[in-house]
């Protein structure tokens, strides 16, 4: 029997990368970031090897950064990646794992990114694309509004609609239990379209289930009476924007930021859409403040007799 092979000793970043993904997870960080910072941390262990910690400086992190961009990676990458090593450190720093006067990657500058704020459909396009029946090449068009409904009448996430049970519906209050970022719970509300919506949709639900033999708590499936998943979702919405006449860039986040903006518009206040969408700082739902006041800027350009 051949002698297996040792695999090699881990050098300190690796080592120290993976403990602070332990204590993420241990803090019930999402999956997403979990798996983001991962991948940024493989590849600034592999740039350094077996370099101890107190010998990383910020000049080293710069030549990081400048591999990054020559294996091709966007200014956005590798800004991300800054922001994890960054994070890294601070929590080094907490742990007293390291001791340093200074972050060398605080003083690395974030690369420079373009400002654009995502193109939100107006209020008139997303009443137009509920209007009239799914489009003839959805599967299961029952379902498919559901999407449609709860995406933009609740300002839910992906992950998060697909994540509801049918017993998170409470029908008497008219909310959802929606299970967020990190674990935490909160209700949102959802209107009568929505409720006729999924009231419609049970009934096909069960169809599926008692064709397919199969018992599923999630409420959304897909038609072997299985769970949706995030990338389902992301193609159908996409189908339906297309079909709907809607840009082909829609997708599912595209649906939750037309919902913080439009009730921003139609007067909400910003703490109530902070809470509906589970932001953890105001200054995240802030950045629909941005996307109305550049709304107000096109029809101030397009009236004003002295804007032109």
């Amino acid at each position: 029997m051949a002698e297996r092979k040792a695999l090699p000793p881990r050098g300190p970043v690796e080592r120290t990368s993976l403990q602070f993904l332990q204590s993420l997870r241990e803090k019930n960080a999402s999956e997403n970031t979990i798996t983001a910072y991962r991948k940024d941390f493989t590849k600034f262990s592999a740039y350094a090897g077996e370099i101890d910690w107190k010998d990383i400086d910020h000049v080293f992190i710069r030549g990081f950064l400048s591999k990054l961009y020559q294996d091709g990676l966007s200014k956005t990458s590798v800004a991300r990646a800054l922001a994890a090593l960054r994070s890294l450190y601070r929590w080094m720093a907490r742990e007293g794992k390291l001791k340093l006067e200074q972050n060398p990657a605080a003083l690395v500058s974030t690369p420079k990114l373009p400002k654009v704020l995502p193109r939100v459909p107006t209020i008139e396009e997303m009443n137009s694309a509920f209007d009239g029946p799914m489009p003839e090449q959805a599967s299961f068009a029952e379902r498919d509004r559901v999407i449609f409904e709860l995406l933009y009448g609740c300002g839910i996430r992906n992950s998060e609609l697909v994540g509801i049970r049918l017993d998170d519906i409470a029908w008497s209050n008219e909310a959802i239990l929606i299970r967020g970022k990190g674990k935490k719970e909160r209700y949102v509300p959802f209107g009568e379209n929505a409720r006729d919506a999924i009231a419609v949709y049970l009934k096909k639900r069960q169809e599926i289930l008692g064709s397919t033999k199969k018992k599923t708590a999630t409420l959304l499936l897909n038609l072997r009476g299985g769970p949706l998943t995030t990338r389902s979702v992301g193609r159908i919405v996409k189908a339906i924007a297309v079909a709907k006449g809607m840009s082909p860039d829609v997708h599912p986040h595209t649906l939750r930021h037309a919902f913080g903006t439009h009730m921003l518009e139609e007067g909400a206040d910003l703490r109530a859409i902070q809470e509906l969408l589970g932001h953890e700082r105001l200054s995240t739902t802030q950045r629909y403040t941005q996307l109305s006041v550049q709304q107000v800027m096109k029809v101030y350009d397009k009236t004003h007799p002295r804007a032109k």
